[in-house]
């Protein structure tokens, strides 16, 4: 059985999807009335599975008109996409950063389940035997090579 943060993230990803910009914006209120639901666990929902590293940026207006806009970042122009994941993995990467970004690639169909299985194991901690914060950078220095693989290999076809 899901729990509601897993049906909370499915229905906003299928709003994203339905819309042609792939962005949504919702109430607060009116998400958490339509799931039965307090408002702090769509926030949880959101800061926990529509990050960066996920591939969404999100805006948020506070008020009586308040909104919450989630934008998948364009993952069309793969060029770009890998361009972005770079920026967010930048000099250094928590293994659960790392995770959501492994994640974010298989989701946009960027690596396989297989390559997906690979990368991890590489970036896990217990692989990375060395201290933090040198282990973080390692992680980052892995991942920016990964992608600057897949990069150099879409240039080339």
């Amino acid at each position: 059985m899901r729990n509601m943060s897993d049906i909370i993230e499915s229905y906003l990803k299928e709003l994203i999807k339905k819309s042609q910009q792939e962005v949504v914006e919702i109430k607060r209120a009116h998400i958490a009335e339509k799931f039965d639901c307090v408002p702090s666990q769509l926030n949880y929902v959101i800061k926990t599975r529509f990050t960066t590293e996920h591939g969404y940026l999100v805006e948020s207006k506070r008020g009586g008109g308040g909104y919450i806009r989630i934008t998948k970042i364009e993952t069309h122009n793969q060029a770009e996409y890998l361009a972005h994941l770079k920026q967010v993995i930048g000099k250094s990467v928590s293994q659960q950063k790392g995770e959501h970004i492994v994640q974010s690639m298989l989701e946009n169909d960027v690596i396989t389940e297989k390559e997906a299985k690979i990368i991890l194991t590489a970036i896990h901690r217990e692989t990375l035997i060395i201290d933090l914060p040198y282990r973080d950078r390692l992680r980052a220095h892995i991942l920016t090579n990964i992608v600057n693989v897949i990069l150099y290999s879409e240039e080339s076809e």
